[in-house]
């Protein structure tokens, strides 16, 4: 089940992945916690960005992150290099090398915009997962941001990204459909709450850290795909990215909201 990373997978994807986990964490996690002894499963951790928050804040937890790509997991050992209750696997999210209940909880976030079969995913977590366990999933929806001041061009550069993604088979709105998929997936106990980023002018420093590097600067590594695929011109992406880094002004607001959902296995 390998999907298509919109982003690429190089260097400055994963520092940009760093820095969006590090601003975001404790509006993400602040209320994610597993109780010692317990065996957790990541799923798509990528560069282990959201995997040294989850090992930092349940330090007695046992974690099993699995990724697809072996530069990414390479990446994730060296940022969790610090933490002995993390081991790594290479492997696709469609075909888990483990056996039926291995796992007390679940962990995605980030990874089912990805996927073209984001249920066929689930089911194969649910296989993994003992009855009683619970599923945490996190996922953005590009279709809540919203922006000071406004802009066409910025708005058609962030089109540009989410036509890409959709192309490799993702959704980049895919937030706003985490109840119905874990529902149909047979989950119950479902919880969904949004998170939502805001920064202005009072804070100079998270405009910075996710206005300019990671919102922006993900918008922004897309720009060559974009102009290939003949999706906007070059003039009128560039206005779009000057126009997003406008937002981070001190007369400037940006707001996104994440979905965080939590369920449990019957």
């Amino acid at each position: 089940m390998g999907s298509d990373y919109v982003h690429g997978y190089e260097a400055a994807e994963g520092t940009r992945l760093g820095d969006q986990a590090r601003t975001l964490e404790e509006l993400l996690h602040s209320d994610t916690a597993y109780p010692p002894g317990s065996r957790v499963l990541e799923v798509g951790c990528g560069v282990g960005a959201q995997t040294v928050a989850l090992a930092r804040r349940s330090p007695l937890a046992e974690f099993t992150a699995v990724d697809i790509a072996p530069a990414s997991l390479a990446a994730a050992r060296e940022a969790t290099a610090g933490f002995a209750n993390v081991r790594f696997r290479q492997a696709d999210a469609g075909r888990l090398p483990f056996a039926d209940r291995s796992f007390d909880h679940a962990f995605v976030c980030f990874l089912l915009e990805h996927l073209p079969r984001p249920a066929a995913a689930l089911a194969e977590i649910l296989r993994v997962l003992r009855p009683g366990g619970t599923l945490t999933a996190i996922e953005g929806d590009h279709g809540s941001v919203l922006f000071h001041p406004e802009s066409p061009a910025a708005r058609d550069a962030i089109r540009a990204q989410v036509d890409l993604q959709r192309a490799a088979g993702g959704d980049p709105m895919i937030g706003r459909r985490l109840h119905p998929l874990l529902h149909a997936a047979g989950l119950t106990e479902i919880s969904v709450s949004p998170r939502l980023f805001y920064v202005d002018g009072a804070r100079p420093d998270l405009g910075d850290r996710f206005v300019r590097r990671t919102f922006t600067a993900m918008v922004a590594g897309v720009r060559e795909r974009a102009l290939a695929a003949g999706l906007v011109d070059a003039d009128r992406f560039d206005a779009g990215i000057a126009d997003l880094l406008r937002a981070a002004a001190p007369d400037g607001t940006f707001s996104y909201t994440f979905f965080k959902a939590v369920a449990r296995r019957p």
